[in-house]
């Protein structure tokens, strides 16, 4: 039997299959992992802070705290330092928010990050659409921190954190691979542009062990979902 040649592979009914999976335009790439993305689960998470008091200034009603849902907040690292990310869309009042505390340097912790029970559905679309709730911390349940920083109620734990930097313009690919020596470049494209922040995290603000348990509120395939069990087989249940 003949080894199998590109030549024979070409000539298959494979082709379309095989064009398909070498496509690397931005377009292509940027659909396919959209695509895909949308069939994993986020945990979904709102970061409130202090409003910046150049914005607060200018409202007509100012607003001292300011909060934002996060479909991107993940955990980077534990050790040495525990660190998190998440990314915010550009321009946007909570990403001038931190960037101005950020340059302050005033407060041990810069932000919250809330992240939302299953029973917080509404809190989450709240913190997402401005235009529809421009006060979203009215009749909100909320705690604070020693920084006087709002803590949401009702979620399955809060972090007070403090950025260990400066953001970095995910736009910018120039400014990433100098690592930060070329300046900042605005941007002036189509589309939404967005800003990765990383922050350490400094204290734990919110437990399961303070109150009853919940499950994490999930986005999942454009809507809110939640956790369930899976039957295991016995011998089966993962470690660690």
């Amino acid at each position: 039997m003949l080894a199998p040649t590109w030549s024979n592979i070409l000539r298959g009914p494979r082709v379309c299959t095989l064009i398909r999976l070498i496509s690397t335009s931005a377009s292509t790439v940027r659909d396919d992992l959209r695509a895909l993305l949308r069939e994993t689960a986020q945990p979904v998470a709102v970061v409130t802070a202090l409003m910046d008091p150049a914005i607060s200034q200018r409202n007509q009603k100012p607003n001292q705290f300011h909060g934002a849902t996060l479909s991107s907040f993940s955990s980077i690292s534990m050790d040495p330092h525990p660190l998190i990310s998440f990314s915010l869309r550009i321009p946007s009042r909570m990403a001038t928010s931190l960037t101005s505390a950020h340059s302050a340097a005033s407060s041990a912790a810069h932000m919250v990050i809330n992240i939302l029970s299953e029973h917080q559905t509404e809190v989450a679309i709240r913190f997402s659409r401005p235009d529809l709730h421009p006060e979203p911390f009215k009749s909100l349940p909320l705690s604070f921190t020693e920084e006087g920083l709002p803590v949401l109620d009702g979620s399955v734990g809060a972090l007070s954190c403090r950025l260990v930097a400066a953001s970095w313009p995910l736009h910018d690919l120039e400014f990433l691979t100098s690592g930060g020596r070329e300046g900042k470049s605005e941007w002036e494209g189509k589309g939404v542009a967005s800003e990765l922040f990383i922050a350490q995290v400094i204290r734990i603000e919110r437990t399961l062990s303070d109150g009853p348990t919940a499950r994490p509120l999930l986005y999942h395939r454009r809507g809110y979902v939640t956790t369930c069990d899976i039957e295991s087989k016995p011998g089966s249940k993962a470690s660690g």
